[in-house]
């Protein structure tokens, strides 16, 4: 049997921000360029509780987004009937989950109701977060059991749910991409500079995606301080601030109002090439996750050329080479973030420009959209075999 029709579960999908929901529109994209009729199934909270709404999104590929209750195990309850429906309506031969939990374990639960094989896809802090309270770890070591086949971002990753489960099977390490046409090198725009309000002095730290503890804001925000000291800069956020973090925000404005003055949040962008676009309006790109999986920013900001500065968490230093496609610190040591900036920012710019040049090279030979459909190509043929 091949699969035809396959059911992907995510809990965020573009115009969701963030890394799962852009890994998630990306992998569905590429099972239908191969040759699935692919089902995304995903909550919402822009939708009333309940209500189901469809849309085609090209070819091969429908998304049915489920607005969520208020709390989770009756949004579970209520997904559980809609892919019921969805099964009897549209016979799938596999489903998907993309990321452990909620999305996993639903998708094991459905597959083995439908009498199909399962794939999960652990995709960063998922597995941490189960593991340790307050998280379920029965739930994790049932949904990575009983799932068909599993893959991670990274092989860090990897080998981290290998000892989980005994390492009684392989993980398949299925690595995020990137569009390196679309995410490429380009002169900074000055229209788009002087739109956000950024100086020609400045010199501008980037960061890409959700702002949250997670993915270092404290860092960032006392390294913009550190940096501010001693050079012209501002902090570009090419995406949003999670909203239960706008707290630490509002006090770093008050604790430091003119550094607080020069953040820059841009909102959120959902074209690609605008992404592109902010990216390259980055001097140093900044990626100080506490722990994190294989993040897309990263790869785009080293395909645009940029030199990234990022901690050690999850599979990052399987992309960057220290010292010679970017820049690593141990997220021990990641007090040291404003240090790190002005180090390289006080290198020559022939050397900075080198480290760009080898970030690229890097993505562009290990991190293209070709090896990952392949990739799913084969995953699909073994995992009916």
């Amino acid at each position: 049997m091949t699969v035809r029709r396959l059911l992907m579960l995510t809990e965020r999908f573009p115009p969701d921000i963030g890394g799962v929901a852009r890994s998630s529109s990306r992998i569905a994209r590429s099972l239908a360029d191969v040759g699935c009729e692919v089902h995304v199934a995903a909550w919402t909270k822009t939708l009333q509780p309940g209500q189901l709404e469809s849309n085609p999104q090209g070819e091969g590929l429908i998304v049915h987004r489920i607005g969520m209750f208020g709390n989770l195990d009756m949004s579970l309850q209520h997904m559980m009937n809609v892919l019921d429906w969805l099964h009897q309506e549209q016979d799938f031969q596999a489903v998907w989950g993309h990321y452990l939990y909620p999305a996993g374990f639903m998708s094991v639960l459905m597959a083995e109701r439908m009498g199909v094989p399962s794939v999960v896809s652990a995709r960063g802090n998922d597995v941490d977060r189960m593991m340790f309270p307050p998280g379920d770890f029965a739930r994790l070591l049932w949904t990575l059991q009983r799932a068909t086949m599993v893959t991670s971002v990274s092989a860090e990753l990897a080998d981290k749910i290998s000892v989980l489960i005994a390492r009684q099977r392989p993980v398949r390490v299925l690595r995020n991409v990137v569009d390196g046409d679309l995410f490429a090198p380009a002169a900074a725009s000055h229209s788009l500079r002087e739109s956000l309000d950024i100086s020609p002095t400045e010199v501008v730290l980037g960061f890409c995606g959700e702002l949250r503890h997670k993915k270092g804001l404290p860092f960032l925000l006392s390294a913009l301080a550190e940096v501010r000291q001693q050079r012209d800069a501002c902090l570009l956020v090419i995406g949003e601030v999670r909203a239960r973090e706008q707290s630490q925000l509002t006090q770093y404005l008050a604790d430091l109002p003119e550094c607080g003055k020069r953040i820059r949040v841009t909102g959120l962008i959902e074209e690609p090439a605008t992404i592109a676009q902010h990216l390259n309006l980055c001097d140093v790109f900044l990626q100080p996750s506490v722990w994190d999986g294989l993040p897309n920013a990263v790869l785009e900001a080293m395909a645009c050329g940029r030199v990234v500065i990022s901690s050690d968490a999850g599979g990052i230093p399987e992309v960057i080479t220290h010292r010679e496609s970017g820049l690593i610190i141990p997220r021990a040591q990641l007090h040291r973030l404003g240090e790190a900036i002005l180090e390289l920012l006080a290198q020559p710019k022939e050397q900075r420009e080198r480290i760009g040049q080898l970030a690229r090279k890097q993505v562009l030979q290990n991190f293209q959209p070709a090896t990952e459909r392949a990739a799913l190509l084969q995953l699909l043929n073994d995992l009916t075999n």
